[in-house]
């Protein structure tokens, strides 16, 4: 018997299928074995050797693995093709005492039959520059965290964290918000007018001014001066400049850009984003056709696509579109520089398995829904990815009146190319390059279909359309855009994003306003107190440097000694520590309230928990009592009299109403109470139906019901 040891059991079943009779798969789970939990278990005497323990709750599943390989005739470590899969591969030969370079390492970067035997017929060593660039990693991340959360907790509030990218991410949310509060708007106005030719309308804008030079009306007086000065004005078309536009298809997914899509197209969180992709990469059941993984390593910030892929891809839209819709050449897409390119882009493993024909194979579950509209985003982008361009016949017409210059643009399809798979919105990378072009050549107005204008033609006036307008603050970052920033900054990697952007929020560093992100009152205490004593972590450029060295540890043109990142960055760091130990505190007071307890009568104060604020009474611990915020309560309790009724929200994710007396009180209803009382059973009136009044009473033996 053969022992196959991956990583995420979620896969275990879709790679047994793959391997046939004399094989047999374990998983790990993840990370089994780490640095200490409740110490810094890295010796920064001794070139910062790491202490490495079993994970308790792996401890079962380490012996099992262990028990298994000492009677396989062979073990193949398929653990994930990352540098936290070497790690844990690494890991693994040092429980099963096996040498690293004598280790039999396999790698798929998709689960498919096909990749998974070829695998099998190239087993490698440890790859320990990828083990030590994950151990750099982890070491500095240790030593900055360990050391900085009980400093954090010392001087601003008990039981907080920092930590190396994390820090800086939150920076980013802070930054933009000081940006907001301090935007100041600026006036200005659109000048524009509808026109006809043969009896066809349209608008074109005001671009030029009397000098011929782009003009920006920034207030009611300069709108006055060209009313007055185009009134009763003939508009006669002075340029008329006509093109053929190619639009190209944008590149297939990274882990960025799949993220950013996700949750701007189909509204999916990072969070769930991340989790379903997982679930298509190890495998999705297919009924007849078991489970089957449908997409490659999800983990990925390249662009590049295998020849074997870009084959099959321009094979299947030939026969499925024609042979109009493959480029002559391949498509190829430049993989941004700080890039690891360690993997393809993300791309389905079988380009025969189309969205619909997904939809009709795969098994229902819970998590159906989101994997049909990931997968289909997925497909669709790789698929446009690999065809022709789409052309279209553009016109730009400058119409000019008393010397004024106005322009108005039409673009009309002649060839759909990408566009008949990705539709016909323009993608984040479209829109950017159009604002940088628009900085070149102001476009004018848009039309979809113009008449037929030539120079010297007389436009007919119909009326102004004059609006004034102010410019606005940027946008809060939503988890898309954060993540879209970390990424063009260089802060963390594909693999990071998520947990990142997770930890901020568990530590209530940061909180949503629908998809909106923005700092709380902690959160701008913390990057300020940091700012202040630590400016080297908290700068955005050496936070991407320091991720730049980490990948230098692994690049084998450069082979960086990760012991030597460390040290230089740790040197500074040490120093920078005793001067903040006895630097300035930033405490955040407790904010009380002037509401007393129910209980024992003193006030009760603001707290923060997992699922938001709430009430807690000062007395704590002698007296426990807690209670919604007050913004929250609905009304009295209609069944014990003193507790306060507010939502709340069930293990299952299902809101219901409860009293704060619970569990010595049990009032509890799915609907909102409406604080009345039934005139029949005396329980409490429920709000059924808000749009009709409809109001049924809490006990359903009870047929009250009014409107």
């Amino acid at each position: 018997m053969k022992l196959v040891i991956i990583e995420g059991i979620g896969k275990k079943d879709t790679i047994k299928k793959y391997l046939g009779a004399g094989f047999e798969v374990m998983a790990t789970g993840g990370h089994f074995r780490d640095l200490q939990k409740h110490a810094l278990s890295v010796d920064v005497e001794d070139n910062y050797k790491p202490k490495y323990v079993i994970i308790k709750e792996s401890a079962e599943t380490v012996k099992k693995i262990q028990d298994k390989a000492e009677r396989a005739e062979d073990v193949l470590i398929a653990t994930d093709p990352d540098r936290e899969g070497e790690a844990i591969a690494w890991h693994l030969t040092h429980i099963l005492h096996i040498k690293p370079e004598e280790a039999h390492r396999i790698a798929f970067h998709e689960i498919t039959k096909n990749a998974v035997q070829k695998a099998l017929t190239e087993p490698r060593p440890i790859d320990m520059r990828l083990v030590d660039a994950q151990q750099a990693r982890r070491v500095l991340d240790r030593l900055v965290g360990y050391k900085l959360s009980p400093l954090l907790s010392k001087k601003i509030k008990p039981k907080l964290s920092a930590g190396r990218v994390q820090s800086v991410t939150l920076k980013l949310v802070v930054l933009r918000e000081r940006e907001i509060q301090n935007f100041k708007p600026e006036e200005f106005w659109d000048f524009n007018v509808w026109l006809e030719k043969s009896r066809e309308e349209f608008m074109a804008s005001l671009i030029t001014g009397l000098d011929g030079k782009k003009i920006k009306l920034k207030n009611k007086a300069e709108v006055d001066k060209v009313f007055g000065d185009i009134q009763g004005a003939k508009y006669i078309v002075s340029n008329v400049k006509k093109s053929i536009t190619k639009q190209h298809a944008p590149a297939p997914y990274t882990t960025s850009s799949m993220q950013q899509d996700a949750l701007n197209k189909a509204g999916m969180s990072l969070a769930k984003t991340t989790s379903t992709a997982q679930k298509l990469y190890q495998g999705v059941n297919l009924g007849e056709r078991g489970q089957t993984a449908l997409v490659t390593y999800i983990r990925t910030d390249s662009v590049r696509v295998s020849p074997e892929a870009q084959a099959t891809a321009r094979k299947f839209i030939t026969e499925t579109f024609g042979a109009d819709f493959v480029p002559e050449t391949p498509n190829f897409y430049k993989t941004k520089k700080q890039a690891q390119d360690a993997h393809e882009a993300i791309r389905p493993t079988h380009i025969e398995i189309t969205p619909s024909e997904l939809e009709k194979m795969i098994v229902p579950d819970k998590d159906t829904k989101d994997i049909l509209k990931l997968y289909r985003l997925i497909y669709n982008r790789f698929l446009a990815s690999q065809m022709s361009e789409a052309t279209f016949n553009s016109v730009s017409v400058d119409i000019n009146a008393n010397g004024y210059g106005f322009r108005v643009t039409g673009r009309t399809p002649i060839f759909a190319g990408w566009l008949a798979v990705y539709g016909v919105k323009a993608t984040d990378e479209e829109e950017d390059n159009k604002k940088k072009n628009d900085d070149e050549e102001d476009e004018g107005a848009k039309a979809g279909n113009l008449p037929a204008l030539e120079i010297g033609d007389e436009c007919k006036f119909i009326k102004f359309d004059i609006a004034q307008k102010f410019t606005k603050p940027p946008a809060r970052y939503t988890e898309a855009t954060l993540v879209k920033a970390m990424e063009e900054k260089g802060i963390g990697r594909p693999a990071t994003y998520n947990a990142t952007i997770q930890t901020i929020s568990a530590r209530f560093y940061i909180e949503k306003e629908g998809k909106a992100i923005k700092p709380t009152e902690l959160g701008f205490t913390v990057v300020d107190w940091l700012e202040k004593y630590f400016p080297n972590i908290m700068d955005i450029g050496f936070t991407a440097e320091m991720e730049d060295k980490l990948d230098d540890i692994c690049d084998p043109e450069i082979s960086l000694e990760w012991t030597r990142v460390i040290d230089d960055f740790y040197k500074g760091f040490d120093k920078e520590l005793v001067v903040a130990l006895d630097g300035e505190e930033m405490r955040i007071a407790t904010e009380i309230t002037e509401i007393p307890c129910p209980n024992c009568g003193k006030p009760m104060a603001v707290r923060q928990g997992k699922y938001g604020k709430f009430l807690g009474c000062t007395g704590f611990p002698n007296c426990r009592t807690l209670m919604p915020m007050p913004e929250a309560i609905i009304c009295n309790c209609p069944k014990c009299k003193t507790g306060q009724v507010s939502k709340r929200k069930s293990k299952n994710g299902r809101f219901f109403y409860g009293c704060s007396n619970y569990p010595n009180c049990a009032f509890v209803a799915w609907d909102e109470p409406t604080g009345e009382l039934c005139p029949i059973c005396n329980a409490a009136l429920v709000m059924k139906n808000k749009k009709t009044g409809i109001v049924n009473c809490n006990n359903h033996e009870c047929a009250f019901n009014k409107k």
